[in-house]
């Protein structure tokens, strides 16, 4: 049997990086698709990180240094009328132990408005993953007994981040996915 020459082994090593290559681009191009489309204020959609419990996944985005984790809770406002009202209601329902399960509120709540919901959002001192602090802020709103539960992890100290972030807690991106899950219900 005759051995091939270096040049055609070399074209079909080239061939099969080239037909690597356009699978993996392929298969990041779908991974894309199925998140969806950035938004025009550059915030991206993210697979939800944290793994299922009793509540149905949310939707996550990330975008000029903070991330966004998002979700519903049905039927669990315990007054349906005043919604979210107390900062120990608010540590109960935003699960911000899912980042750090030694999370350390970072003072009292306020209330907060999200679109035409009101409830009450709450600042937090956790560490990532690599151990470095981080300030996070976790948001509760109350439409009828269901809850839109928020948390926003990045610098929320910064006034200029807080405002961009509550920005896009009311933009189209989110609330069309808020209705969206509503409707479903």
């Amino acid at each position: 049997m005759a051995l091939l020459a270096r040049r055609t082994v070399t074209k079909i090593y080239l061939g099969a990086g080239m037909v690597a290559g356009l699978a993996g681009l392929a298969w990041l191009a779908d991974e894309r698709v199925a998140l969806g489309p950035t938004d025009g204020r550059g915030f991206r959609p993210i697979r939800w990180p944290f793994p299922p419990d009793a509540w149905p996944p949310g939707r996550a985005w990330t975008g000029h240094d903070l991330d966004f984790y998002v979700r519903l809770k049905f039927d669990v406002c315990s007054d349906c009328e005043t919604g979210v009202i107390s900062d120990e209601a608010v540590d109960r329902v935003i699960d911000i132990d899912r980042l750090d399960p030694r999370f350390v509120p970072d003072g009292p709540g306020k209330r907060i408005r999200i679109t035409d919901l009101f409830g009450r959002s709450r600042l937090y001192r956790h560490k990532m993953h690599n151990g470095a602090p981080r300030l996070a802020e976790g948001i509760a709103v109350a439409y009828k007994c269901d809850l839109l539960v928020a948390i926003v992890d990045g610098d929320m100290a910064d006034p200029d981040k807080r405002k961009m972030a509550y920005q896009f807690l009311e933009s189209n991106t989110v609330q069309v996915w808020v209705n969206k899950q509503l409707e479903a219900r």
